[in-house]
């Protein structure tokens, strides 16, 4: 008889596309999936691989209000008590969270009812959730190696790298291929709900500051919040640029695996990502991030010599500009920087992080 995994994330992609990940491996190991998760996921869980999704209470703490600590508590403790009956129906052999929020009410529920429960973090740092649920589960799966925790969580640790959609696998193949000098440049542009706005309001001035040939040359793919998205475009097309503008990509993958460079956010996914198909990147950490965990999660590509950060305090038109044209000029150096991103991937790390699902699944009956 066939296992069941409740997978529980926050309802961004930076959450759910590892869970994603995960789900379409333990499928493919004969396991039952389900998914609690909040509201938000509804713009990514038509693609999720779910038997059900399971829409649970939650609720960030923000500031220190009384009233807003009162209304957070109670929908933390609504969504506990639902996900504690979800879970007491399914008896799930696991509980795996990928962070946000909206993990704590399912994987405390899993620390009451004495289930199984990994934590993944794809961040360099922890993250504020997963540091309240780390004390209480059976094992903490890491990307990389996380230097801060206490030693009883510490040594939970597994290291496994950050699981990739399938759709990244299947471009990860594709080589790099360099620009040529009098070719067209292909620059992709993302940021996530929270980077799209900065990136609407910054490239199109950049752009502006380029030569009119060097403007002739690219092929501009950018994301953009549907309220930005006519000003971008007209703002392109007035500048005589290709450039094609959306909300949403659903071929996100295979727009990076087309780039020349990306510049994008920094979260743990991107970068994961960005590594596994091997592209160069500039990355630009959100910044007011109490961790600053995608500054990090950008320092390993940098140390790895794959990726620019640049803080966006410092990340003004006329810099991204010379950024551009200085990349543009140098496809050798975009080429190794390909190379040495890649250095850094862990294409196997849904294996690995599904074999760890499996090993603690045995674990069940035991309290963490």
């Amino acid at each position: 008889m066939g296992k069941t995994v409740l997978l529980t994330a926050g309802g961004t992609g930076g959450h759910l596309f590892p869970a994603q990940a995960l789900a379409s491996e333990l499928l493919r190991r004969g396991w039952t999936v389900e998914l609690a998760t909040d509201e938000r996921a509804d713009k990514y869980g038509s693609a999720f691989p779910a038997r059900k999704v399971h829409i649970i209470a939650s609720e960030t703490i923000r500031g220190r209000n009384p009233i807003s600590l009162a209304k957070t508590a109670f929908s933390l403790l609504k969504g506990t008590l639902q996900a504690r009956s979800v879970i007491r129906t399914l008896k799930p052999d696991v509980v795996a969270g990928f962070g946000g929020y909206p993990t704590f009410p399912p994987m405390f529920a899993a620390r009451m009812t004495e289930t199984p429960s990994i934590l993944h973090e794809a961040n360099a740092v922890m993250g504020r959730a997963n540091k309240l649920l780390a004390k209480g589960v059976t094992a903490i799966a890491t990307s990389v190696p996380i230097e801060d925790l206490p030693d009883a969580s510490s040594n939970k640790q597994v290291e496994t790298g950050n699981p990739v959609r399938d759709a990244v696998l299947e471009a990860a193949d594709l080589p790099y291929d360099a620009p040529r000098s009098d070719g067209e440049f292909k620059l992709l542009v993302f940021g996530g709900s929270q980077g799209a706005r900065f990136f609407s309001d910054l490239v199109p001035p950049s752009v502006e500051h380029l030569p009119a040939e060097t403007r002739s040359r690219l092929r501009i793919v950018q994301q953009c919040r549907p309220e930005d998205m006519e000003r971008v475009q007209k703002a392109y097309q007035d500048l005589g640029v290709a450039a094609e503008c959306a909300s949403f990509f659903q071929d996100m993958p295979q727009r990076i695996s087309q780039a020349h460079i990306v510049v994008c956010r920094s979260g743990a996914s991107s970068v994961s990502e960005l590594s596994v198909l091997g592209r160069p990147s500039i990355l630009v950490p959100l910044p007011g991030a109490i961790d600053q965990d995608q500054a990090a999660n950008a320092k390993v590509l940098e140390k790895a010599g794959g990726a620019w950060p640049i803080r966006e305090v410092d990340l003004h038109p006329e810099r991204l500009a010379k950024e551009i044209q200085r990349f543009m000029d140098a496809p050798d150096m975009l080429s190794k920087a390909a190379e040495r991103a890649r250095s850094v991937a862990k294409p196997d790390a849904v294996k690995r992080l599904a074999d760890l699902v499996e090993t603690i699944a045995l674990k069940k009956g035991e309290r963490p």
